[in-house]
C-alpha cells in the first residue's frame, strides 16, 4: 500500500510516538509511507499585543521530530502553518488524519490521495478546543480507527457510526524494558508530571503527602515537560523536566510502583511503559487501566480519592520482596504478550477495510441499495 499520514505539529508526546512506530513498522513491511506535517501557527497580532502589554514571554510550540528521526523516518514539514492540500501529498491508496484539524484537511483531499482514514487517539471534546468543529469531524465519512473501547463506544452511541476499527497500541519493548530486580532499597514511586488538570497530578500529590506521613523515607522519581516541581513534604525527590527518550526506562525501572492518577485518558501509555519496565502501576480507572491492572498486574484505586491511592502505596511498600516480584512479573508478562507487530497487523487490516469501504465498486453498491 501507499500510505500517507497527515500530522499536526510534531512533538515528543506519546501520541506522536505511536504514529511514528506505526509508520516505521508499516514501512518495514514493504508499504510506501509518506509523512507530512505543519509547523506551529504563528501568534496573531492580538496575541502579540496582549503578551507585550502583560510583559509576558510569548510561548509558541516548536517542531520536535525526535520520534521520527529515532526511527529513521522523514517527515515533510510545510513551509508555514496552513491546511494540507492535494499539492502537498502524493497519490496513495490511503490517507490518514491524525488529529481533528487534520481530519478537516483530509476530508477535502481528492480521491486520488487515497481512502480516507481518521486515526483517533482521544475523544477531543475539551473546552480549549472549538467543540463544534471537533464534533463535526467525528461525523465525517472517514473510516475511523481508535485506540480504546470507551472511545469506540462513545463514537458509536453519539454519532451512529457502527463500522469503527479498534486497534489497541502496544509498547515499544526495544525502548521500554528492564531485567528482573528486587524492590528498591529506599521505597520509591514514580509519576509523570503535567499541569493539565485531567492528568490528576493533584490527586497524586495529595496521596504522596498522606503516604509520606507513614513512610518517612518515601522517594519520588518523576519526569515532565518543562514545568518546575517542588514537593516540600518529600525529603527525597528526583525530577527531570526535560527527559531524553532513552532515560525514560531508567526512571520507570527505578520505582516500586508507578502512579497513574488521570481523571480522563484515552489509553494511558505510561501504564504500558511502566509495566514493560517491570514496575506495577497504581492507577485510577481511566483509559485502559481497568483492563491492564486486573489479575494482579497492579492496583486499581478509586477516582478522586488520594487516601485510596496512599493506601495502595503503603500496601506495595509492605510487600515482601518475593510478593513484589510476583506482581512485577505479572505486570511485565501481561503487557509484553501483545506486541507492536500484533498492533500493526490490526492497523494494517483496518487500512485495507477503509480501502474496501471507499472503493468505487462498494460505493456504487451502497448507492444502488439506497435507491431501491
Amino acid at each position: 500500500m501507499r500510505i500517507t499520514f497527515v500530522l499536526p505539529t510534531p512533538d515528543m508526546g506519546g501520541g506522536m510516538r505511536v504514529i511514528a512506530l506505526y509508520a516505521s513498522l508499516l514501512q518495514k513491511r514493504g508499504h510506501e509511507v509518506y509523512l507530512v506535517a505543519v509547523p506551529p501557527a504563528q501568534p496573531s497580532l492580538q496575541e502579540r499585543i496582549k503578551s507585550f502589554l502583560k510583559q509576558e514571554q510569548l510561548l509558541t510550540d516548536e517542531i520536535q521530530l525526535g520520534h521520527f528521526e529515532r526511527l529513521g523516518l522523514t517527515c515533510h514539514v510545510l513551509e508555514r502553518y496552513r491546511p494540507v492540500t492535494d499539492a502537498d501529498v502524493p497519490d496513495a491508496d490511503v490517507v490518514i488524519a491524525t488529529w481533528w484539524e487534520t481530519a478537516e484537511w483530509v476530508m477535502k483531499l481528492s480521491r486520488s490521495k487515497g481512502a480516507k482514514v481518521y486515526y483517533i487517539q482521544h475523544y477531543e471534546m475539551f473546552d480549549y478546543l472549538p467543540r463544534r468543529r471537533v464534533e463535526a469531524t467525528y461525523q465525517m465519512p472517514l473510516h475511523k480507527i481508535t485506540v480504546a473501547n470507551w472511545i469506540r463506544d462513545t463514537l458509536m452511541l453519539r454519532f451512529g457510526d457502527r463500522d469503527i476499527s479498534l486497534v489497541v497500541p502496544s509498547v515499544d519493548t526495544q525502548q521500554f524494558f528492564a531485567p528482573k530486580r528486587d524492590k528498591q532499597a529506599v521505597p520509591t514511586v514514580g509519576m509523570m508530571y503535567g499541569h493539565t488538570s485531567w492528568k490528576g497530578c493533584d490527586i497524586a500529590f495529595k496521596a504522596l503527602e498522606l503516604a509520606a506521613q507513614r513512610i518517612p523515607d518515601l522517594r519520588l522519581v518523576a519526569f515532565g515537560f518543562g514545568q518546575s516541581l517542588e514537593l516540600p513534604f518529600l525529603s527525597q525527590l528526583h525530577y527531570d523536566p526535560w527527559p531524553e527518550q532513552h532515560q525514560l526506562r531508567d526512571y520507570y525501572s527505578a520505582c516500586d510502583a508507578w502512579l497513574f492518577p488521570s481523571r480522563y485518558e484515552a489509553v494511558g501509555l505510561p501504564i504500558l511503559e511502566a509495566m514493560a519496565c517491570r514496575t506495577p502501576v497504581i492507577g485510577t480507572p481511566a483509559g485502559i487501566a481497568p483492563e491492564m491492572l486486573s489479575d494482579g498486574a497492579g492496583i486499581l484505586v478509586k477516582p478522586e480519592d488520594p487516601e485510596d491511592m496512599a493506601r495502595a502505596i503503603e500496601q506495595i511498600h509492605h510487600f515482601s520482596n518475593s510478593t513484589w516480584q510476583v506482581m512485577s512479573d505479572v505486570a511485565y508478562n501481561k503487557v509484553t504478550g501483545y506486541t507492536w507487530n500484533d498492533a500493526t497487523s490490526h492497523f494494517e487490516a483496518a487500512l485495507h477495510q477503509a480501502i474496501e469501504r471507499q472503493s468505487p465498486k462498494r460505493r456504487r453498491l451502497i448507492s444502488l441499495s439506497f435507491s431501491r
